[in-house]
């Protein structure tokens, strides 16, 4: 069941259109990027061949990206993010937009809050990839948002992970990253943790979208 808002939520900053939904953001959340709804995009375009079932979101933040790619489909949405403020956006987006039937929200952990027999068709991830000496360079973003660690992977590579365990097969998992270096960087990375790198789309050389699916010699 979905968590209810803290009464601490500020009101909405700018509520925004992203991909048809109206979003709102404030305290604590990254403001919706338009670029992002490139995941979205393709994340709803693979439902239409990835089995039934709920889809995940890692790293969800205001929940848009989720949200939007479940829009218009009776699938379920799980939407996870460490962060207090993120889960009770996320929260006020998905009533906002009358999903609120179809998603629930957890907070905690990435390798904490699903249980161990839990699996999804397609996992959306979009953990923080800048690396630290990066973070000062984006004052107006909460830095629990944006820090990925020294070399920006640190998140990234948990999301992974994470997502390997729980991808249901014939899923596919969309990453979310710093470019199509990182995306390299991350390529053993993932194989390591039984994913394999099928496809990257780039919205330009700092941002890009990776397609991942399990590989035949996964065992769980």
């Amino acid at each position: 069941m979905a968590i209810a808002p803290p009464p601490t939520l500020a009101a909405p900053e700018r509520p925004t259109t992203f991909h048809g939904l109206r979003i709102a953001h404030g305290a604590g959340v990254l403001e919706p990027r338009p670029w992002t709804a490139l995941q979205s995009r393709w994340g709803r375009a693979l439902l239409d061949v990835v089995p039934g079932g709920p889809v995940l979101e890692l790293c969800c933040g205001a929940g848009q990206i989720g949200l939007a790619a479940v829009a218009g489909t009776n699938r379920r949405v799980v939407l996870v993010d460490r962060s207090a403020r993120a889960c009770a956006w996320a929260h006020h987006n998905a009533v906002a937009n009358g999903m609120a039937e179809r998603t629930e929200i957890r907070r905690g952990d990435l390798a904490e809050v699903l249980g161990p027999h839990e699996r999804f068709p397609l996992i959306l991830a979009d953990p923080p990839y800048l690396p630290s000496s990066e973070v000062p360079a984006w004052p107006d973003d909460p830095p629990l948002a944006v820090d990925g660690g020294a070399d920006g992977t640190t998140v990234c590579r948990t999301a992974l992970a994470v997502a390997a365990r729980h991808l249901l097969p014939g899923g596919s998992v969309l990453l979310q990253a710093h470019g199509a270096r990182q995306v390299r960087r991350l390529r053993p990375v993932a194989a390591a943790a039984g994913l394999s790198l099928v496809e990257l789309r780039e919205f330009d050389d700092q941002r890009a979208v990776a397609r991942f699916l399990a590989t035949s010699r996964r065992t769980s």
